[in-house]
Order: structure tokens, then C-alpha cells, then sequence
């Protein structure tokens, strides 16, 4: 369950944010900031953006394919298994909850992502199904198929002029 706090605060927590995103009202332009990445996020020009970067849903989508990729890699280095190259293709899509069998919501619309792995190397179908398996367990996966709790709560920040000093604040 998502909550949300209205009311400005100022920023208390002691931990620092795993990634801090800055845009201004203008545009859909985002300057993105991980550990020591600096990254742009973006739309595309027929949404009205000026396509300087990936949009949000590719990002989720690269988040998902990185971290499939690098678990059933972490696997076959660990179990030695013969397994060369991989290539994982993703597509996130909104279908009518009717349509997914499996699927616990039956009315209105849902997200879909489909993830396809092409797994290249001398591997036997054994060895095929098992990382196919892996794929499945890959943390981002995992997070995305669990419930997720996000709190949403303002903030402020205090503008400072570069005339004024702490003191006069």
C-alpha cells in the first residue's frame, strides 16, 4: 500500500537517497544521479519530450534485463557451466486483466513485461532450463513481483542567495 505525506518537511533522513532525480517544470528533462553516475531521462519528441535520454519505463525495463543478465551469468560462472553469450529483450505493454489466465486482478487494465533470453554456448537443455529458472530469481524480479510499499512525502528546500550567509537565515 502506497502512502503520502502532504505536508512540507524538511529532509530528515540520515541515510542518503540510492538515486536523487532533478527536473524543473518546463519539460520532462531529468538529470539522474546514482552513486557516481550522472544519467538523463527523457521522453520521447511525440509525448512532447525532446528525447535527450531513456524514458522512465526504459530505465524499469533496463533495471529488470541488467539484473536477469548478471544473475543467470553469476550462476554459470558458479556452477562452471558453458554458457557464452546473453541477450535479453524486454517489452512492457498494458493489457486488459481478462486476457492474463494467471493473473490475480480479472477487470481493468494491467501491466505486462515480457522478457525473452537468448543464452548462447554448447549448454544442454538441462543446463538451459535451469538458467531459465535463475532468470526468474533475479532480485529486480523479484522486487517487481512482490508487493511493493512506497511512501511519497514532500520535502523543501531552502533556496540560499549566494549574497547571504547562514547567519542572516
Amino acid at each position: 500500500m502506497d502512502t503520502v505525506t502532504t505536508a512540507p518537511t524538511q529532509q530528515t533522513s540520515a541515510t542518503p537517497a540510492d538515486v536523487v532525480v532533478r527536473g524543473n517544470a518546463s519539460g520532462f528533462l531529468q538529470e539522474v544521479a546514482t552513486r557516481t553516475h550522472r544519467l538523463r531521462a527523457d521522453e520521447p519528441v511525440n509525448v512532447g519530450g525532446g528525447d535527450a535520454g531513456p524514458g522512465p519505463y526504459d530505465y524499469l525495463l533496463a533495471g529488470l534485463g541488467a539484473c536477469t543478465s548478471m544473475t543467470v551469468g553469476l550462476y554459470a560462472r558458479r556452477k562452471q557451466l558453458p554458457l557464452e553469450n546473453i541477450t535479453v529483450s524486454l517489452r512492457h505493454s498494458r493489457i486488459h486483466a481478462k486476457d492474463c489466465e494467471d493473473c490475480a486482478t480479472k477487470e481493468g487494465m494491467l501491466d505486462r513485461i515480457d522478457v525473452e533470453l537468448d543464452l548462447t554456448g554448447p549448454l544442454t537443455p538441462e543446463q538451459r532450463a535451469k538458467l531459465m529458472e535463475i532468470a526468474g530469481k533475479c532480485p529486480v524480479h523479484r522486487t517487481l513481483k512482490s508487493e511493493i510499499d512506497i511512501k511519497l512525502r514532500s520535502t523543501f528546500s531552502e533556496i540560499s542567495l549566494p549574497w547571504e550567509s547562514k547567519a542572516n537565515r
